[in-house]
């Protein structure tokens, strides 16, 4: 009983790890810059901008649970987001536009399931050829031009996605909120979540266990075409224009997010609150470099310092964790050879 609250605390200093993380680097910037850091202006511009590459770190998170892979989200997102504002423009109806938008996007997860699970290709190789698959297809489609979303303001789908609650807070970080608690309570509260740490641990176990692993990767990946399809959804709305590099940008981002945030590459195990958590320090980081007064050349290289050091607390914090597992395990050995 004491090594299994033992281990509880240990997961629990593994869960905040990331968020102690994020508390020194938003300190940092106070100091740096407190005007900024210590206004609301600062923290409605990430709320306005940081969903985004959350939602898809959120949906990315379950995939490299599985120790898969998929890299083609940022195209899918670009796709159905051309996919919306066409819709759109030929049918000026919001709702038809966001329901096709969302089937093009379970199609492109879908897809993507069936070369990995039932074909049998390596997910970072699918994924490759569909991200260039996807982008040469917004290219195509468009013509490399954009679309005006303009008339879409005014309609309650609009102020439900992207409108503001009170006139200060943006919706779409309240979506951002609400997708991180469902995913949190499918991963550690549903069967599904558990099938999904199960398969990612070790498959075949997980097949003699009576998990449907082939189903549970299928459900995975095309959930991440769905959110997908809906940041992209959002990111047009904000914006209230449709461009064809619409997705550019948050591969490196959002799966720095899911590294950052303690889910590991090697699968079997992961945190929602950890993803959402690297989530807020990658989209505010860029920001906070900036108004502190630093050149802006040194964003990338502090990027990667923090990244770096994010997964050596993760390291060290996982290190731990196996230690506590691995005492459990033995005691519990240790004692059903006393009872024979």
């Amino acid at each position: 009983m004491l090594e299994k609250i033992k281990l509880k605390i240990i997961e629990s200093r593994l869960q905040l790890s990331i968020l102690g993380v994020l508390i020194i680097v938003f300190v940092l910037f106070a100091i740096g810059n407190p005007r900024t850091f210590l206004s609301y202006r600062i923290y409605y511009a990430f709320m306005s901008t940081i969903p985004f590459a959350a939602i898809l770190a959120l949906s990315l998170t379950p995939v490299v649970i599985l120790g898969e892979m998929d890299l083609s989200f940022p195209s899918v997102m670009g796709f159905c987001a051309w996919a919306f504002a066409a819709v759109f423009n030929q049918t000026s109806n919001i709702y038809t536009a966001f329901v096709v938008s969302l089937a093009v996007g379970l199609i492109a997860g879908f897809i993507n399931s069936v070369l990995i699970v039932r074909v049998g290709i390596p997910s970072l190789v699918v994924t490759i050829g569909m991200m260039f698959l996807w982008r040469g297809l917004v290219m195509i489609a468009s013509g490399g031009l954009g679309l005006s979303l303009v008339k879409t303001q005014g309609t309650i789908l609009y102020k439900a996605l992207v409108g503001r609650i009170g006139g200060e807070v943006p919706a779409q970080a309240v979506w951002a909120v609400a997708i991180a608690v469902l995913y949190g309570l499918i991963l550690n509260r549903h069967r599904f979540g558990a099938h999904v740490l199960y398969s990612g641990d070790d498959a075949v176990s997980a097949k003699m266990m009576g998990v449907n692993v082939e189903r549970v990767k299928t459900i995975v990946f095309m959930q991440v075409g769905v959110c997908a399809a809906f940041a992209g959804i959002l990111v047009t709305l904000e914006v209230l224009y449709f461009w064809p590099s619409t997705g550019e940008g948050y591969l490196m981002k959002s799966l720095a997010s899911v590294f950052i945030g303690g889910t590991t590459v090697f699968g079997g195990t992961g945190t929602i609150f950890g993803t959402f958590i690297g989530a807020i320090i990658m989209g505010s980081l860029e920001a906070g470099i900036v108004s502190s007064g630093i050149s802006g050349f040194w964003t990338q290289f502090i990027f990667g310092l923090v990244i770096v050091l994010s997964l050596t607390i993760y390291a060290y914090m996982s290190k731990r964790l196996s230690l506590g597992r691995g005492l459990i395990r033995s005691i519990k050995s240790l004692f059903g050879r006393v009872e024979k």
